[in-house]
Formats: C-alpha cells, sequence, structure tokens
C-alpha cells in the first residue's frame, strides 16, 4: 500500500465519505418512516392491509438492489408521462434515485424488524395492561415500544451497517460517493490496492461508530438489565437466577 498515494487523495476520499453518510442518513431516515407505516400493515388483520404490504416486503427483499436501483434510474426515464411530471425533478437527478433505491429496500427490511419487535412482546403484559384500564396508546408507549425497541435495535444496527455497505452500488450510477472515487483514484494511477483498502479503511470507521451508537442506545433503551450499583454483571447474573 503507497500511503503517500493514500494521503494525496484522502481530501477527495473524505469528500466522498460525506456523500456517503448523507445518502446513507437520510435513506435509513426515510426508509424507518416507511416501515413504520409498513410493518403497521402487516400487523394489521384487514386483508387489503397486510396483503399489499407482505407482497411489497416480498418483492424488495427477494430482488438485488442493484436491479432496484437499475429500474429507477434507467427504467423510469423511457416513460414519456414520467419525463413529462413532476416526479422528473427527483428522477433525474442520480442522487435521488440511489436515495429512493435504498429507502425503498431498508424500508422492507426494517418493517420486518419492526414487526418482529412488536410481536416479540408478551402478550400477558398487554392484557394485563388492558385490564388496568390503560388506553391502546399508553399501552403501546409504556409497554409495546419500549420493550420493542430494545428487541429491535439490535437487527437494525447491522441494517444500518449493511446499508452502509450497500451505498457502494450508487456508484454505478454516476454518484459521487467513496467507491466511485476510489474507482477514480485506481483508474488514474493503476494502483489497485491503496485507493480500495484506504476507501476499505473509511467503511471500517464509519461502520465502528454505529456499531457503538447501536451499543450505547441499546443501553439506554433497556435499564432493567443493567446490574444494580456496586454489583457486577456475574454477581447481578447469579442474583437474578437465585430469585
Amino acid at each position: 500500500m503507497d500511503f503517500s498515494l493514500a494521503l494525496a487523495y484522502l481530501p477527495d476520499l473524505l469528500r466522498a465519505a460525506v456523500t456517503t453518510l448523507g445518502l446513507v442518513a437520510t435513506s435509513l431516515v426515510l426508509g424507518i418512516i416507511m416501515a413504520g407505516g409498513i410493518a403497521a400493515m402487516r400487523l394489521s388483520a384487514v386483508p387489503w392491509l397486510k396483503g399489499p404490504a407482505s407482497f411489497y416486503i416480498f418483492c424488495f427483499r427477494g430482488t438485488p438492489l442493484l436491479v432496484q436501483i437499475f429500474i429507477i434510474y434507467y427504467g423510469f426515464g423511457q416513460f414519456e408521462f414520467i419525463r413529462q411530471s413532476i416526479a422528473w425533478v427527483v428522477l433525474k437527478d442520480a442522487w435521488w434515485c440511489a436515495v429512493i433505491a435504498l429507502m425503498l429496500n431498508t424500508a422492507a427490511y426494517s418493517a420486518e424488524i419492526v414487526r418482529g419487535g412488536i410481536e416479540s412482546v408478551p402478550y400477558g403484559q398487554l392484557e394485563a395492561a388492558k385490564a388496568c384500564g390503560m388506553s391502546p396508546i399508553k399501552r403501546f408507549l409504556r409497554i409495546t415500544a419500549p420493550q420493542a425497541l430494545a428487541q429491535a435495535l439490535p437487527a437494525y444496527g447491522n441494517e444500518m451497517i449493511l446499508m452502509v455497505k450497500a451505498s457502494s452500488l450508487a456508484s454505478v450510477i454516476t454518484v459521487v460517493e467513496l467507491t466511485r472515487v476510489a474507482r477514480t483514484m485506481q483508474s488514474k494511477t493503476f494502483d489497485p490496492y491503496t485507493p480500495f483498502l484506504t476507501a476499505g479503511l473509511i467503511y471500517l470507521i464509519i461502520n465502528f461508530a454505529i456499531t457503538r451508537f447501536i451499543k450505547v442506545a441499546e443501553w439506554k433503551a433497556t435499564p432493567y438489565q443493567r446490574p444494580p450499583a456496586g454489583v457486577s454483571a456475574p454477581a447481578a447474573a447469579v442474583q437474578s437466577q437465585a430469585d
């Protein structure tokens, strides 16, 4: 690895990393909002709500993200009515096409994560809360949401990491993100190692930060699992088993 070459291109790579972070953050925020609605539809007993949500999840989890990116970026522009509509303001921009593809893809996975977290809450707790006179909103906020969040966070952390790595596919539709800049470096220098090793290191740093963030979020979301002050974790586990 040529460290002098890595340092020379580091500013360009860092600027591209900012683009990658913006791409991932925008997609995740829009995706989790969309996932909440899809998960609610999946949990519904109404067939015309549950059916379309299940079909959406099946389609986006069952097809490659690269194909989805190509369809959105190259496919929609083939239709004259789309080019004449206000949607073309967004769809003619490669960055927004990548955001839309990533958003739709992560929404499918995240919806299943949210649904699994909600369904993991013991039904007996909800029945007890209902018997105590809690309204549906209070039951959700005080019982369902905290436990579902604690259950879903580890899986959603994995989804965030996968999205960071999947963002590299945006390079195929001319988005100047981290992988795209690394490929440009490689084509200019004919060095197959330094550009991609440097980019890989930056991806590692981003994903390390995400794992730390999820770890802190898990710690905040599960105060009932922390050992009492002055008691070590193994001692707390033994005491819990004894109780």
